[in-house]
C-alpha cells in the first residue's frame, strides 16, 4: 500500500502540474495578456498543493486506520485533489505563481531543517531519560570516575574511565595514521598531480571508504594483529593477541579516504588568485602551499579531521574483532582494550530487560559519547575561530 500511495501522490502532482501549466498557457493565449510568471510556475504551484495535500491526508489516514489499510491510496488521491483545486483556481495573468511557489519551497526547506533539529533533540532526550533511570541506582560519581568496568560482575562495576581510555587510545592511533596520509595525499592530488592522474587516483583511494567495516575487521584480526604480535615477540615485547594498535592501524586505513577526499575538495576550493599572487611575489610552489593554500583551507581541513575523528570514535566492528572486549585501563597500545561503542553493542545484544542497571548503562554510555563528540566539535570550532582572528 505504501508504494501505491507514493505512486498516486506523484501521479496527482503530475496531473496538477500539467493542468496548471495548461490553464496558464490558455489564459495567455485566449486573453492576450502577458503572464507575470511562466506557465511552468503555475503548474509547479498546483503540483505542490497536490503533493502536500496527498501526503497530509495519507499520513492522517495511516495514523487513524493503519499504514497497511487500503484507505491510504484513496486518501492520497482525495488529498491531492483537495490540495491542488484551490491553487489551480488561483491562476490568472497577474498571479505571482513563481513567488508563491518559492514561498512553498522555503516552508518545505524550513520543515526539513526542523525535522533534523527535532530528531536530534528527540535522540538526546530519549537517551537522557534512560540515563536518569540508570543514575538512580548507580552513582554518577562512581560511573564517571570509576576505574573498573564489569556490568556482569558480582557486584557489578560501572566505571567509565577504562572505556574512555580505550576509546581515546584507539582513536589517537587511527588519527596519527590517517591524518598525515590523508592530508599529504590530498595536497598531492590537488597541487601536484595532473588532472588525468587525479581523476584516476581519487576513485582508487575512495574504494577504501566502500569496504565494509566487518571486512576490515577480518583483515585486522587475521593479518594485522598476528603481524604485530609476531613483530613484538621478535623484539622481546609482550603483545596481546588482540591489541589497540591493530585496531587503530586498520581504523586509520578506514578514515584515510574521508580526510583525503574532503581535504582535496577544500584545497581545490581555494581561489586560484591567491596562488597567482603568491607566485607573483616570488614564492615557490611549496612555499605557496605552506604559506597560502593550507592556511586558507585550514577551517575546512579541521572540519575534515573532526569528521574523521567522530567516525573513528563511533566505530564498533573493527574494535570488536581486533582489540577485544577487555576493559583494561592502560595506555599501552600493545594491550587489549575496548571502547564505549563496543560496550554499548555488547550490552544491548539479545533479549534484554530495560529495567536493569546492566542494560540501562548502555544509554548512559551513549549519553556520555554524545557529549564527548560535542566537546570535540566545540574544540575544533574554537581552533578555527582563533585562527581566523589571527589572520583577519
Amino acid at each position: 500500500m505504501f508504494l501505491w500511495t507514493v505512486l498516486l501522490i506523484v501521479l496527482m502532482a503530475a496531473i496538477a502540474y500539467w493542468a496548471g501549466r495548461a490553464r496558464a498557457a490558455g489564459l495567455a493565449a485566449t486573453g492576450g495578456a502577458r503572464l507575470h510568471s511562466l506557465p511552468s510556475y503555475h503548474g509547479l504551484f498546483a503540483a505542490a498543493g497536490a503533493m502536500i495535500g496527498g501526503l497530509a491526508l495519507a499520513i492522517a489516514g495511516a495514523l487513524i486506520v493503519g499504514a497497511q489499510s487500503a484507505f491510504m491510496p484513496v486518501a492520497a488521491v482525495i488529498g491531492g485533489a483537495i490540495g491542488a483545486a484551490p491553487l489551480y483556481s488561483m491562476s490568472s495573468p497577474d498571479f505571482r505563481a513563481r513567488n508563491s511557489f518559492e514561498r512553498i519551497v522555503l516552508v518545505v526547506l524550513i520543515c526539513c531543517s526542523a525535522v533534523a533539529i527535532l530528531t536530534t533533540i528527540g535522540i538526546v532526550f530519549s537517551v537522557l531519560f534512560e540515563s536518569v533511570i540508570f543514575f538512580r541506582s548507580v552513582s554518577p560519581i562512581e560511573f564517571l570516575f570509576g576505574t573498573h568496568w564489569s556490568p556482569t560482575g558480582t557486584p557489578p562495576s560501572f566505571g567509565l574511565i577504562p572505556l574512555l581510555a580505550g576509546t581515546l587510545l584507539i582513536t589517537a592511533i587511527a588519527i596519527v595514521v590517517a591524518g598525515p596520509l590523508g592530508l599529504l595525499s590530498a595536497i598531492y592530488m590537488a597541487e601536484y598531480a595532473t588532472p588525468r592522474l587525479r581523476g584516476a587516483l581519487k576513485p582508487i583511494l575512495e574504494i577504501l571508504a566502500g569496504i565494509p567495516t566487518v571486512v576490515l575487521g577480518f583483515f585486522a584480526a587475521l593479518t594485522v594483529a598476528p603481524l604485530i604480535r609476531g613483530s613484538g615477540e621478535a623484539m622481546g615485547l609482550s603483545v596481546a593477541s588482540e591489541s589497540a594498535l591493530a585496531a587503530g592501524l586498520v581504523m586509520g586505513m578506514m578514515i584515510v579516504p574521508l580526510i583525503s577526499s574532503l581535504s582535496d575538495d577544500i584545497i581545490n576550493a581555494v581561489p586560484q588568485s591567491l596562488r597567482d599572487g603568491s607566485y607573483a611575489m616570488g614564492a615557490t610552489k611549496s612555499e605557496t602551499i605552506k604559506k597560502v593554500v593550507l592556511p586558507a583551507a585550514l577551517p575546512g581541513i579541521v572540519s575534515a579531521f573532526m569528521l574523521a575523528i567522530s567516525r573513528a570514535v563511533g566505530e564498533t566492528m573493527i574494535v570488536v574483532m581486533a582489540a577485544g572486549l577487555a576493559a583494561n585501563l592502560t595506555a599501552n597500545p600493545l594491550a587489549a582494550v575496548t571502547t564505549i561503542t563496543v560496550q554499548i553493542a555488547t550490552l544491548l545484544v539479545g533479549d534484554q530487560e530495560f529495567d536493569s542497571p546492566k542494560t540501562l548503562s548502555a544509554f548512559a554510555l551513549g549519553f556520555v559519547l554524545f557529549f564527548f563528540t560535542l566537546i570535540l566539535n566545540y574544540i575544533a570550532l574554537r581552533i578555527v575561530q582563533k585562527y581566523r582572528e589571527q589572520y583577519d
